[in-house]
C-alpha cells in the first residue's frame, strides 16, 4: 500500500505516538493520582525534632505543643517558647538546638516545613473533630512513633469521605497520649456519620 519508506515512519510514529501515551498516563498516575499523592512526603526539617523521644519516651501529650487543636479551626505549630520551656535547662548547649537557641533570642520564627495541606477550597476545622473523639492518629498517623514525621494519609476529597460515610472502619477514637478532654461518655457511644454535601468542606 505504501513504499518501504512511508511505511516504516508510520511504524516509527505509531510505535512513539503508543509510548507518549503509556508514558502520560503513568506520570498523571504517579504524580497526579489521589491515591499516591503526597503519602510518605517527608521533607528535612531545619531542627530534628523527634516526636518518638518527646511523645512516647517523655509522655509529652499532643495539646502542650499543639496548644489550640480543641478550640481552633486550625492546629498551630508551636512557639519557640514553647521549646524553650524545657530547653532552659534541658540540652540547652546541644548543637541540635543552636537554631532554637537563635529563635528565642532574636524572636524570629524556625522556619518548620509543613507537611500536611489542603487546598484553599477545602476547608477543615480540626476543633469540630477532636471534640467529636476522634484522635490525631486517625489523619497523622501514630506521631508517637515517628522520629520523623511523614504523611501518612492521602488527604483527598475521596479519602475524607470514605471517612464520613465509615467512621467505625476509619476512625481511632481519642486515646490518653493526645491530652485532648474528652467526655468518656461520647468515647463510648457510636461513632455518628460525617455529612457528605458540598458546603460541609467547601464554603
Amino acid at each position: 500500500m505504501f513504499d518501504s519508506k512511508i511505511d516504516q515512519n508510520l511504524k516509527r510514529s505509531i510505535v512513539g505516538g503508543g509510548t507518549l501515551l503509556v508514558v502520560g498516563v503513568l506520570a498523571f498516575y504517579f504524580l497526579r493520582h489521589p491515591a499516591v499523592m503526597d503519602v510518605g512526603y517527608r521533607p528535612q526539617q531545619p531542627v530534628p525534632f523527634d516526636h518518638l523521644v518527646h511523645v512516647q519516651q517523655l509522655n509529652i501529650k499532643c495539646v502542650y505543643c499543639h496548644t489550640s487543636v480543641e478550640n481552633s479551626a486550625h492546629s498551630t505549630v508551636p512557639p519557640t517558647s514553647t521549646c524553650m520551656n524545657c530547653h532552659l535547662v534541658v540540652k540547652r548547649d546541644s548543637e541540635k538546638l543552636k537554631l532554637v537557641r537563635e529563635s528565642h533570642e532574636k524572636g524570629v520564627a524556625i522556619p518548620w516545613v509543613r507537611i500536611h495541606r489542603l487546598p484553599e477550597y477545602a476547608f477543615f476545622n480540626h476543633s469540630r473533630h477532636i471534640q467529636s473523639g476522634i484522635d490525631c492518629a486517625s489523619c497523622h498517623g501514630e506521631v508517637e512513633n515517628q522520629a520523623v514525621i511523614s504523611q501518612k494519609k492521602s488527604l483527598t476529597m475521596g479519602w475524607c469521605l470514605d471517612c464520613h460515610r465509615n467512621p467505625e472502619e476509619m476512625v481511632i477514637p481519642t486515646r490518653e497520649i493526645s491530652g485532648v478532654d474528652i467526655d468518656p461518655q461520647l468515647l463510648k457511644s457510636e461513632i455518628p456519620k460525617g455529612p457528605t454535601h458540598c458546603s460541609a468542606c467547601h464554603h
